[in-house]
């Protein structure tokens, strides 16, 4: 199996593996009676008062705390998460990693998918590695934010992002950009010689009992790598539980517990929100995993207190640190972590 760059595993104490009914956790010396439903009534306090959100879901362990959908369309019908697309990318790429389709992080462009880069393409691009794509350090321009319309207006996505001048060092600056995912979900593609949608199914979908459907194409036919993916929100919840359990779902080890660790590792920070950013994965400082979508789309797993939420919102609305996303933050840190 090829050697993963992982950092230490945070234990994870037996007691919180085992099933426990919601009446035993109420029960359990850290919680009394009273507190966990006064818990729950400012989930409840949340959904009020914002308009924006749509679904709240907590599980700790095997017991589903908090489920609700006031507003839009439930929780069995798809939501757009958005980019949290990227965080399912970085899974399937640990996956791919620890098969032997990929050599590993260090691999690069040139390596792995030589037939993707145009004759016309930045100089140093084909060094860029997929740890660089997956970190969002590819150091090309950015094709996300102000750029994002004419990148996909273009006759070829790949080309766009691959033509970007280099505006950082590759590995050093974290660049938020949807082309540094779409080129490494064509070039994971290319590896396998399946199509994204294909792999998603095979490496999430089937092992999880998740529906993947198909989602947005560039005029090449390669699947958006780092957006658009439709999801329903129950199945949001179970890619949660997949990385709070350190990529085990039921008796299944579905993603190598390794990529799972070293995702959890700092490799770079975002400039807009401040979180640290792991393979895929922000990293906050109370100790969740997040996958952030436009809106507030979100999937979260804390390991130390065994919860996994999922959170979806208006895809059509911003949600910025100093907004929306800043208020789920703060549910995340406050009621949601009392839970756990």
């Amino acid at each position: 199996m090829p050697r993963l760059d992982i950092a230490p595993a945070r234990p994870i104490p037996n007691d919180m593996k085992t099933r426990r009914t919601f009446l035993l956790a109420c029960s359990a010396a850290i919680f009394s009676p009273a507190v966990l439903p006064a818990r729950e009534a400012d989930l409840q306090a949340a959904l009020d008062r914002l308009p924006q959100l749509h679904s709240l879901q907590v599980k700790r362990g095997d017991d589903l705390l908090f489920s609700a959908a006031p507003r839009g369309p439930g929780l069995d019908r798809f939501a757009n998460i958005k980019s949290c697309s990227k965080s399912l990318v970085a899974l399937i790429l640990g996956e791919m990693i620890s098969e032997g389709q990929i050599r590993s992080v260090a691999a690069t462009l040139g390596e792995t998918a030589a037939g993707l880069l145009p004759a016309t393409a930045t100089p140093g691009a084909a060094d860029i590695t997929m740890e660089d794509l997956v970190t969002l350090r590819a150091g090309l321009e950015r094709t996300s934010g102000a750029n994002y319309g004419s990148w996909v207006s273009s006759r070829n996505w790949l080309a766009y992002a691959l033509t970007r001048p280099m505006v950082a060092q590759p590995g050093t600056r974290m660049l938020y950009s949807t082309g540094s995912t779409h080129i490494l979900g064509a070039a994971m593609a290319e590896a396998a010689q399946k199509s994204l949608l294909q792999l998603a199914r095979e490496h999430l979908g089937r092992p999880m009992g998740i529906e993947i459907p198909p989602w947005t194409r560039d005029p090449q036919g390669y699947y958006l790598g780092g957006n658009e993916m439709a999801l329903r929100p129950r199945d949001m919840l179970k890619i949660a539980e997949l990385v709070r359990d350190t990529g085990r779902y039921g008796t299944e080890q579905v993603i190598s517990a390794d990529w799972i660790t070293a995702s959890a590792r700092r490799r770079a920070s975002s400039p807009w929100s401040g979180l640290d950013y792991g393979y895929g994965w922000f990293l906050s400082p109370s100790g969740y995993m997040l996958a952030r979508g436009y809106g507030g789309q979100i999937i979260a797993a804390h390991a130390e207190r065994n919860l996994a939420v999922a959170i979806t919102s208006d895809p059509t609305l911003p949600a910025r640190s100093d907004g929306h996303f800043g208020a789920l933050m703060r549910l995340l840190d406050g009621p949601i972590l009392a839970l756990g």
